[in-house]
Formats: C-alpha cells, sequence, structure tokens
C-alpha cells in the first residue's frame, strides 16, 4: 500500500488560498465570476419572498446591498415572490426589483406561495380548501396576475390540500382520499394555474416544486406522474436540516439525495434544481443538504430565502456555503450527466409505508450505493425491497426473476412477513432481511459487522466490497467516480476492496480544510474520513 500525501497537502493550499483571498478582500467577488463561469454546471438561485420584496427591495440602496449580497453568495438567478400568507407584493416594487436585478447580469423567476388562498382548509390553517369555488377564483387571479409580470414562475411546496369539510366530503364521494386529491389537484393545476398564467404569456413556464415529504404525496394531492406530466419544469425540496435537531419531523440528510434521484428519474428533463433552507441546522447540516443536492442530480441549488438568511445564525451558515461552493461546483462537475450505479431501491407512485415511512432515505445512511427509482427492474444487478413495493401488481414475479437468476437482494422484515403471508416463500440465504422491527430508525444501529454482511452480498455484483460504520454514504457515478460521505460526528475509516485493479486518478475532498488520510493500493483503498467531511474520488479503471 501507498500512503499517500499529496491529498492532505492539495487541500491545505486550497485552505490557505482561500483564507488569504478572504483578507485581502477578493474572495467574494472572485466568487461571483466563478458562479456565472460555472452555470453551465450548477447554479445558486434565492428568493425574495412577497414580504422580502416590502423589506428589502423598496429602495434603490435596498436592492444594491440585495445584489451585493448575492453576488457574493454566488448567486446568479433570483425568484421574487408576488404572494405569499395572504399577503400580495405590491407590483411596482416588482417590476422595479426584476429591472434591476436584470441588468446587473442575474437571470429573474417569479415565484408564487399557495398559501392563505380563499377558503382555508379544516387541517392545516395555512393550507387552503380546494374544492371551494373561492379558493380557485383567487388562485386563477394570483396566477393570471404573475403571469402577466414573468416568463418563469416557481410554486413553493403548499400546493396540496388536507380539507375534509362538508364541501369536500360531498364532492369525493365514494372515492378515497388520496385518489380525490389527486384528481382535484391536477384539475387545479391545468384549470386555475397554467391556463391563467398562460392566457396572459403564452411564453411563460410553470415549475411546480415538490415537498420533501415523499410518503405523504398521493394521500394529500401531489400525484407525481400526473403533475409532473402538466407542468413545464419540477423542483424537489430537499430540506432535511438536522438530524439530531429538536423537531419531530427530522429527516436523515440522505433523504436529499433520495428524493432529487426518485423525482429526477420521473421528471427527467423536466427536473430543474433543489430548494433546501436553514431551519433548525448547524453550519454543517446546512451544507449537507448542498451536497446532497448536488449528488441528487440538482441543477441548480436554491438557498430560502433572502430574509430568512439573514436572522440568527443563519449568516454563519452563508459564510460556510460561501466557503464550500467552490468545491460544490467541482463535485457538480465530477457527477454531471454519469448515471448513477449500484442497488436499485424503488418507491412506485403512490405506495404506502406502513411501519416503514422513509426507510428508504435509512437505507442510504447504511454506506449502500443506492439508485432510487420508481419502477421496479428485474434485470437490476441488485435491489433494496421495501414494503412499497407491493404497490406493483407484478412484485411477486419480478421477485422470483431476480431470485431464481441469482441476483442478490434484501427485503424489510415488514415486507417479509407480508410476502410469507400470500404464500411466498424463502429459501437459502437470497434474501436478506433488515431488522427494521417497525421503525426505520432501528437500521442506524446496526454494528459495522452486520453492515458488511449485508452490504458486501449486494456488492458482489459490482466487484467490490465496503467496509464502515453507520451514518456513512457511499454513491457510485458512472464507471470512474466513488463519493463517501461521513455523516458522523467523529471521524470513521472506510475502506473499499475491489476485484479489479484501480488507480485513483484525482480527488475532492469538502470542506477543503479537511484533513483526509487516504492509502490505496491496486484493489484496496482505504480513507480516514473527518466529522461531516465528503471525500470524492475518479478513478481509473472499473468497478464492478
Amino acid at each position: 500500500m501507498v500512503f499517500k500525501l499529496r491529498v492532505l497537502v492539495r487541500f491545505t493550499v486550497w485552505a490557505f488560498i482561500a483564507a488569504f483571498l478572504a483578507v485581502c478582500g477578493c474572495t467574494r467577488q472572485s466568487l461571483w465570476s466563478l458562479a456565472n463561469e460555472k452555470k453551465p454546471v450548477l447554479k445558486v438561485a434565492t428568493l425574495f419572498t412577497a414580504h422580502d420584496v416590502h423589506k428589502y427591495l423598496s429602495t434603490d440602496n435596498d436592492i444594491a446591498t440585495a445584489m451585493n449580497w448575492c453576488r457574493n453568495t454566488g448567486v446568479t438567478h433570483v425568484y421574487l415572490e408576488t404572494y405569499r400568507n395572504g399577503f400580495p407584493a405590491e407590483k411596482k416594487l416588482i417590476t422595479v426589483a426584476k429591472s434591476r436585478f436584470a441588468a446587473e447580469g442575474f437571470e429573474v423567476s417569479g415565484c408564487v406561495t399557495t398559501t392563505g388562498v380563499g377558503k382555508i382548509s379544516t387541517g392545516w390553517k395555512l393550507i387552503s380548501c380546494y374544492t371551494d369555488n373561492s379558493t380557485r377564483q383567487q388562485l386563477e387571479n394570483i396566477f393570471r396576475h404573475t403571469g402577466s409580470m414573468f416568463d418563469e414562475i416557481m410554486i413553493d411546496d403548499f400546493l396540496f390540500t388536507d380539507c375534509e369539510c362538508q364541501q369536500c366530503q360531498q364532492a369525493r364521494g365514494q372515492k378515497s382520499w388520496s385518489d380525490y386529491r389527486c384528481a382535484l389537484m391536477n384539475s387545479i393545476s391545468a384549470d386555475y394555474i397554467l391556463a391563467p398564467a398562460r392566457a396572459v404569456n403564452p411564453r411563460v413556464k410553470v415549475i411546480i416544486k415538490y415537498p420533501l415529504w415523499y410518503e405523504q404525496f398521493h394521500n394529500h394531492g401531489y400525484d407525481v406522474i400526473g403533475q409532473t406530466s402538466l407542468y413545464d419544469k419540477i423542483y424537489i425540496g430537499t430540506e432535511t436540516r438536522d438530524y439530531d435537531g429538536p423537531r419531530k419531523d427530522r429527516k436523515v440528510q440522505y433523504q436529499a439525495y433520495y428524493i432529487m434521484r426518485w423525482l429526477g428519474g420521473i421528471g427527467g428533463a423536466k427536473t430543474a434544481g433543489g430548494w433546501f433552507d436553514s431551519i433548525d441546522t448547524t453550519e454543517h447540516t446546512y451544507v449537507e443538504q448542498a451536497r446532497q443536492t448536488v449528488l441528487g442530480g440538482a441543477e441548480e441549488l436554491f438557498l430560502f430565502s433572502y430574509g430568512h438568511l439573514h436572522d440568527g445564525n443563519n449568516p454563519a451558515n452563508v459564510e460556510k456555503f460561501r466557503s464550500e461552493l467552490p468545491g460544490l461546483f467541482r463535485l457538480a462537475a465530477l457527477v454531471k450527466d454519469k448515471p448513477v450505479r449500484g442497488i436499485i431501491v424503488p418507491k412506485p407512485p403512490g405506495s404506502d409505508a406502513q411501519n416503514e415511512e422513509y426507510v428508504l432515505s435509512f437505507a442510504g445512511m447504511l454506506g449502500l450505493p443506492l439508485v432510487p427509482c420508481a419502477q421496479i427492474y428485474p434485470d437490476a444487478k441488485a435491489a433494496f425491497f421495501s414494503i412499497h413495493a407491493l404497490k406493483d401488481p407484478a412484485f411477486t414475479d419480478k421477485l422470483r426473476q431476480m431470485l431464481d437468476t441469482g441476483r442478490p437482494v434484501a427485503v424489510t422484515d415488514t415486507l417479509a412477513r407480508a410476502l410469507e403471508s400470500q404464500g411466498v416463500k424463502f429459501t437459502g440465504d437470497n434474501p436478506t432481511i433488515l431488522p427494521v422491527n417497525g421503525d426505520p430508525k432501528n437500521l442506524l444501529k446496526l454494528t459495522p459487522e452486520q453492515l458488511a454482511a449485508v452490504r458486501n452480498k449486494l456488492l458482489e455484483p459490482f466487484g467490490m466490497k465496503f467496509y464502515a460504520p453507520n451514518n456513512v454514504g457511499l454513491y457510485l457515478f458512472g464507471s470512474d467516480c466513488i463519493v463517501v460521505e461521513n455523516f458522523n460526528n467523529e471521524p470513521v475509516t472506510g475502506r473499499l476492496e475491489f476485484a479489479n485493479r484501480l488507480k485513483v486518478k484525482e480527488s475532492l475532498v469538502l470542506p477543503f480544510d479537511a484533513q483526509v488520510r487516504l492509502r490505496h493500493g491496486s484493489r484496496k483503498l482505504e480513507v480516514a474520513v473527518p466529522p461531516r467531511a465528503l471525500v470524492a474520488f475518479k478513478i481509473t479503471g472499473r468497478f464492478g
């Protein structure tokens, strides 16, 4: 084995250069130049909410200050919001700000947040009852107004309903809430959003942004197949925040990657960017959202939002993002247009999780290189199946086909019991049954030895093995790029073993100043990764 000092040296030099530029005042100007240069690879955007428009864009000096902040942060695309929470931004302010930003070389788009519109839901009080005509009429007016000002409009991820008022109950008849709401929101999208916006502006492109919480989409009216076909582009919420934080709805970091790749597979060329915020984040978890969004294939990183990022600890998050942005551009270039390789982990649209909510996201924390997808492909080299798979009526036949051809498969214990109750019998050691025990968080308790047994069976078709603790992500892109990310608060050592001879050609470490120790021979790569750090390798040779 050869000890490679150049990785440590290279990124110590990067840290020195960054510090020197900061002292001489050059970093931020160069970041704006770099961001414009790298737009074909990755763009950075932010939002001025309807309230921000009034608070931060009311005077020439305010606009100049906002543009300076955007340049200093690498933001080249701004969205100006016309409506949020019952508050409409003044058209004159929007028009002036749009003109000023565009004149200074920024891309400018519109945005609408459909909260506080018309009749309020019986559920969450920010959400509307879309069965009601007053809601529909106000929605039509909002999008007609916004379409008259912008050629592109983003809809924030509140375009759903949880209303169960008498009017909604009567309208749904014998349908399930899921079926009624999906049909309703498809109709609302076509008739009260897209039609009025296009009526006043035939050039307008409308983007639907999906939330992070993919398990509940269909129950709240998000039909990811139907709505994706209706809208011009899709955007994806990747705001995982801090898993160890106080929020009850916290999500593991890998969920941002999973949903980007899952919806990206559905959206195809319509897939645009990923949107994350700084709520309940540390500086580390804030940039982890950005990394996972980039690994997920986003064309644009969306920082919510200008006003919010000036509050509390958020300026520190922004500084951390600024320091990492040059590396994020490099990471995006490494993975751009490369197919994701590894173990398929499907979620058929509209499938229910039962007691396995977000188990697919937790699976990615186990150091399994996953390929999120919406369909089950029996010719895949390896697969991880959860209870969601039963949504596919042909699933048992596809599973038998995989097992009969010796393809390694892992299934959750809930799925295993469901299959056994249907008369499916398991023999031998394939599939591997994972002990979720009704709570996906239990997967984070698996020991390195337990993980190695699961991983290496699933990785056999790819000619590799991986040894590492829990809370580590492994990603394979194309035939020449491997990424390892440590989500732990302590350093970890990971070891990759290969059937073929490989050589590390190029390395990237985030953050730049992380001290990574790397050893590798022709068939083995060992890397000591600091806490909350990512290492990407470009290799020669071929794995799998």
